[in-house]
């Protein structure tokens, strides 16, 4: 229940200006990375998942019972689906998405959603067809799960098994999270056709995890392992390493085993203790991993956004993956209850605002999904363009690395610049491959620019 002792680095988040370009609303400071914030889209209602599709646009949910699609340049959003027995209550309604990884050749939508039942609230998992327009052809994968007007989950993500997690609240009914017979609270997985896997914990039941009291993030890091964040009662919100077959504590165990009752269940029960926990609860919501150069301060971090206190906090991972090294809070009641957070291929972050959930306090133009992206402050203004791609290996760079430029057409000088601006290296080069040395730089965020006769391109690197 108590925290474990951890170090909290001072985090400034520095406002420059306003208005600071046509689509900018505001300039900040991420350490020594600057940003900028910018809405794409307004007037949404309680935006639930928001994710990056393998078209490039963003898809979302809304609670009541809507699916569209985001064009993330242009601000433009096209309805897809609307299901109708969604019921929207308190926190019921149309909850968690995800797409399959191989959409090309399987364009399957898996949505999951509370309904009604007589008078009681269930909620089942569903998969929809997409045909280049609509989703349709709409199948219940599993149904009756238990539910209610609060504790539903229900986040849903593919890990690299090519399997799908779903995870789900204990509905109210504390007992079920360590009830092998009921699929509430529970992280569960399912086969793409809504099968149980036959390597399951159990081949005969979807739950991999257990013990879990309402969690509403899930996502998976390159190295395959499976993180969520989970909802504390009066305290002890938890970041946990989700693994397979493991015990999670609750209803006996809130946080860490530390009080005499919780380490006797917690030896007895395999039970698996979160790598961080909150007291104050911060009401933890959606979460995504970051590891773009883009706004290096993120890099190797899980990203969580918090409902209650209304910001956006960064958990950075140890090399292994077993523990969180630091920890920052950010834009914090800058926006108000932020629900989900994804990040694009190209490192920018997209948080979905969700103050007319009924907790929060609306304002104009909510509910909303931003955008965060790393200013180009110096004036290049191809960081990377298809045409002229300019690639250093490593980055990180630790002390030397080298560059390619395919697209050079003769001699090439280049310039190495700080966030600032500052020139803080130049040099010359004969050919579309050469080395740039690193030692005596500090370590951050830069810009490698490579000018070739009239022509110039550039590309961020990471100093470690």
């Amino acid at each position: 229940m108590k925290h474990k002792p951890f170090f909290f680095p001072l985090i400034i988040i520095i406002v420059l200006s306003f208005g600071c370009s046509k689509k900018s609303e505001s300039q900040l400071f991420i350490g020594n990375t600057p940003i900028d914030t910018n809405t794409i889209v307004t007037g949404i209602e309680t935006p639930w998942e928001i994710l990056w599709g393998p078209d490039n646009y963003i898809w979302f949910t809304e609670r009541p019972g809507r699916v569209s699609r985001l064009n993330p340049e242009t601000g433009n959003k096209q309805l897809i689906l609307t299901i109708e027995d969604a019921f929207e209550y308190g926190e019921a309604g149309l909850l968690g998405m995800a797409l399959h990884p191989d959409f090309s050749s399987s364009p399957w939508v898996y949505l999951v959603y509370n309904y009604t039942e007589g008078s009681a609230i269930r909620e089942r998992l569903v998969r929809y067809i997409w045909n280049g327009s609509v989703l349709e052809q709409g199948s219940t994968l599993i149904n009756n799960i238990p539910a209610n007007s609060f504790h539903n989950g229900s986040r849903l993500v593919f890990g690299p098994d090519n399997k799908l997690y779903m995870s789900t609240g204990d509905a109210g009914n504390t007992s079920s999270s360590q009830n092998m017979n009921s699929l509430a609270g529970k992280i569960l997985r399912i086969n793409p056709d809504g099968t149980i896997p036959s390597d399951n914990p159990n081949p005969a039941s979807y739950i991999w995890a257990f013990g879990l009291r309402n969690s509403q993030g899930l996502a998976f890091t390159p190295q395959g392992f499976l993180y969520g964040s989970e909802h504390g009662p009066s305290s002890d919100d938890e970041f946990n390493l989700l693994e397979a077959n493991r015990n999670y504590g609750w209803p006996s165990v809130n946080g860490f085993c530390d009080l005499p009752d919780e380490i006797t269940f917690c030896q007895a029960n395999n039970v698996k203790e979160p790598l961080y926990a909150w007291t104050p609860t911060l009401a933890v919501a959606g979460i995504d991993y970051y590891n773009h150069a883009a706004i290096p301060e993120w890099q190797g971090s899980m990203l969580m956004v918090a409902l209650k206190a209304s910001k956006m906090v960064s958990l950075k991972l140890s090399a292994d993956g077993q523990s969180v090294t630091e920890v920052a809070n950010w834009f914090d009641g800058y926006w108000g209850r932020l629900r989900d957070v994804c990040v694009s291929p190209d490192g920018r972050v997209f948080i979905a605002v969700s103050n007319r959930d009924g907790r929060g306090t609306p304002r104009a133009g909510d509910d909303r999904i931003v955008e965060i992206v790393a200013k180009n402050t110096i004036g290049v203004n191809d960081i990377v363009s298809p045409e002229d791609e300019v690639k250093i290996f490593p980055n990180p760079v630790t002390d030397q690395a080298r560059v390619q430029w395919a697209s050079a057409s003769g001699d090439i000088s280049y310039q190495i610049l700080n966030p600032a601006g500052i020139v803080s290296r130049i040099g010359t080069a004969t050919g579309p491959e050469f080395s740039i040395f690193t030692r005596n730089l500090n370590p951050g965020y830069y810009i490698l620019r490579v000018i070739s006769r009239g022509q110039s391109a550039a590309v961020p690197f990471m100093v470690m």
